[in-house]
């Protein structure tokens, strides 16, 4: 199955959301896709005891057309870029519209928090219920004002970065794989560096290894997650000629390390889930915990993505080799 090549952005009117607008036409523009925005609103209905009924419906003439004003200051902001755009007014709950319309699209972009904007409506729990549900890949845009007492700034953020350094989370389980080949994907798109990092909470105080023996060989710990993580590495880069892809093995969770590396990195790229592999270390609650934390957006990939493109994964392909 061939994907859309359509990238998929939820817009409210927000500072959040126009800086995920942006990152997302950015992102369009480098791939050459087109960009459909679209925003969403739920109509609620409230008691109305002088009515025998019990309750009224709002008209939704009002709250439909602030919708299509929003996307039409939202058509204008991106109107000089070039790429193709299409605008939709959807009702219902905002994560429910994206994750069924993720069936049709290549990418689905969403900021991190709204404040103002349309009704609040679509982003803060969007960006942690969408990239679980979504059946292609999420990007989750942070947005940082450049000065707090400044009305530009405030509305605009900080300016689009291009994407020069990703990181990604490896750990040996299949939606780490995964999340490395879209990764890999990502570094081509860019023309970026690309570092995969597995973490090792041995001695941190906390963590899957936590409970381990204090005699336990700390450096033999190391040089063994060092040596599985080559070997997976050492497969995606041999199936790309010239691509090479640094590796960096260090003490911690994944999400403190993938949370510390996002000030200097232009994009994470993490697995939903991650079990087996090298033990669980890195995945699994990290990219929930990434998603609040990270400075930089963060690519989220699940398995239901891969099932969306017909299971042909090179995650998959590979899945019977073993690490070292």
């Amino acid at each position: 199955m061939t994907r859309p090549q359509i990238v998929l952005v939820g817009v409210d009117g927000s500072a959040p959301s126009l800086h995920a607008l942006d990152w997302a036409t950015a992102y369009a523009s480098r791939v050459g896709w087109s960009l459909h925005m679209v925003c969403s609103y739920s109509l609620p209905s409230f008691t109305a005891a002088s009515l025998d009924g019990g309750y009224a419906a709002l008209d939704d003439t009002a709250i439909q057309e602030g919708a299509k004003a929003v996307l039409a200051e939202a058509q204008a902001r991106v109107a000089g870029s070039g790429v193709p755009v299409t605008a939709s007014v959807a009702t219902g709950d905002a994560a429910g519209v994206l994750v069924e319309l993720s069936q049709d699209h290549g990418l689905v972009v969403v900021g991190t928090r709204g404040k103002g904007g349309f009704t609040e409506r679509l982003l803060g729990t969007v960006s942690s219920a969408l990239p679980a549900h979504a059946a292609c890949p999420t990007v989750v845009v942070p947005y940082r004002p450049r000065a707090a007492g400044d009305d530009e700034a405030r509305r605009d953020g900080d300016a689009v970065r291009p994407v020069r350094r990703i990181v990604v989370g490896v750990d040996g389980s299949k939606s780490a794989e995964l999340a490395l080949k879209h990764a890999v994907q990502q570094a081509k798109v860019w023309d970026a560096e690309l570092v995969a990092v597995a973490g090792v909470p041995v001695g941190s105080g906390a963590g899957v290894l936590a409970w381990l023996p204090s005699q336990i060989d700390h450096e033999q710990v190391l040089a063994d997650i060092k040596a599985g993580l080559d070997v997976i590495v050492d497969r995606y880069e041999s199936a790309e000629p010239g691509m090479k892809i640094r590796r960096v093995v260090l003490d911690g969770t994944g999400a403190e390390l993938l949370t510390e590396f996002s000030q200097a990195a232009d994009l994470i790229v993490v697995g939903s889930r991650g079990r087996g592999g090298f033990r669980g270390l890195l995945l699994g609650s990290t990219s929930q915990a990434v998603l609040h934390h990270s400075k930089c957006p963060v690519l989220v990939v699940t398995k239901r993505c891969d099932e969306a493109d017909g299971g042909a994964a090179a995650a998959s392909s590979t899945s019977e080799a073993q690490p070292a």
